[in-house]
């Protein structure tokens, strides 16, 4: 065998999973289509380090996102990683949502996130002047990275083990076999190649379905076909706006968290994302100026001084979704010897707070795939 393992993609999951494996003295290769890591939804989201409030209890996301919190702000302050712990409000903008604020506090709780509570009006006025609400939560543990950041280190401290990476190197073919996989690639040229490895991890992210089904999975029998789900930015050009996060009552399907007011570590405030599921695999990054009036209409709810002109159109990014089981469907962190495959890990429909959960997420694969 050329490797111990490969990792297929290099966002923050894959890197996790990388630095993790090389971490433990395994010989990993990381394989990525594009010319650096990060280039999809990785580097395309809030930034947001998540607490764990919103996810079925007992569920992978639950689980992982709350040792995430910890283990996050751990490696951060470890690495030199910038993050602030800012603290975020889930506000009622009206009482018939009063009664969700309360379920919210209730699913947190019951999945163990620590310092989140309801507050008084005085303190939400105090707080965030600008934001109107009859009733608020608050999260201390809730903050912000700097996901290229996070990355850079990751990939970093990989190296530094002897972690092999081969950008622009795409997979288009896998086979079984004896004692592992061989990995059929397109060189940057287009010429052919091709690595051997004993276990493989499937962290293709947009892609992680497609590279799935090229390992033979029958998608639709597995449950693991994505769906593509658009989120937009809209960027405020009100400096002090607010001063931590600040999130309405999410939607009841959850296919989003609702377009709330993110800070940034810069000292910039953003709005969004929406959620838009989008017909096939093409993507378009694009962010029309269409969304001002949209997303103008979304915040004032809860930021009643804010004006239309405050606005402007931001990035956008795309999230893998998994189709069955509903918009809120679990992660799938899958060995797959059940399918013929030993050795062989998908990591399918890792959405938020994938960002959150990726150091832990690296933990379970460790955990599936022992030294072979």
């Amino acid at each position: 065998m050329d490797f111990d393992l490969a990792i297929v993609g290099a966002g923050v999951i894959g890197l996790a999973c990388a630095e993790r494996m090389a971490r433990a003295g395994r010989s990993a290769v990381l394989i990525e289509r594009h010319g650096s890591f990060g280039q999809e939804t990785s580097s395309r989201n809030s930034e947001v380090i998540h607490a764990g409030i919103y996810y079925p209890r007992g569920s992978l996301k639950a689980r992982l996102c709350v040792a995430g919190n910890r283990s996050l702000y751990a490696w951060c302050a470890a690495h030199g990683v910038r993050h602030a712990r800012v603290g975020k409000y889930i506000v009622a903008a009206a009482a018939a949502e009063e009664p969700e604020l309360a379920a919210i506090l209730a699913r947190g709780r019951a999945n163990g996130v620590a310092n989140l509570a309801p507050i008084t009006q005085a303190r939400l006025v105090r707080d965030e002047p600008n934001v109107a609400a009859t009733a608020a939560l608050f999260s201390s543990d809730t903050g912000i990275v700097d996901s290229h950041g996070l990355m850079r280190s990751l990939l970093d401290s990989a190296r530094e083990r002897g972690l092999d990476v081969a950008f622009r190197h795409s997979l288009r073919g896998v086979e079984k076999i004896s004692g592992g996989f061989r990995l059929q690639l397109e060189d940057p040229d287009g010429s052919p190649s091709s690595v051997a490895a004993a276990q493989v991890v499937n962290a293709a992210g947009l892609e992680s379905d497609a590279v799935a089904a090229l390992a033979g999975v029958d998608l639709d029998l597995a449950g693991y076909r994505l769906r593509y789900v658009k989120g937009r930015y809209a960027r405020v050009n009100r400096p002090g706006l607010v001063r931590h996060l600040v999130y309405p009552v999410p939607p009841p399907s959850l296919l989003g968290l609702g377009v709330h007011a993110t800070v940034q570590l810069d000292g910039g405030i953003r709005l969004g994302p929406d959620a838009e599921v989008l017909q096939g695999r093409s993507i378009d990054y694009a962010v029309p100026d269409e969304i001002v009036p949209l997303f103008h209409a979304a915040a004032s709810r809860y930021l009643p001084g804010l004006r239309e002109e405050d606005l402007a159109p931001d990035q956008s990014g795309v999230r893998p979704k998994l189709k069955v089981a509903g918009p809120a469907a679990d992660f799938v962190i899958a060995e797959e010897s059940a399918r013929g495959l030993p050795g062989w890990v998908n990591l399918v429909g890792i959405e938020s707070p994938g960002l959150t959960c990726a150091l832990e997420i690296a933990a379970e694969v460790e955990r599936l795939l022992p030294r072979p």
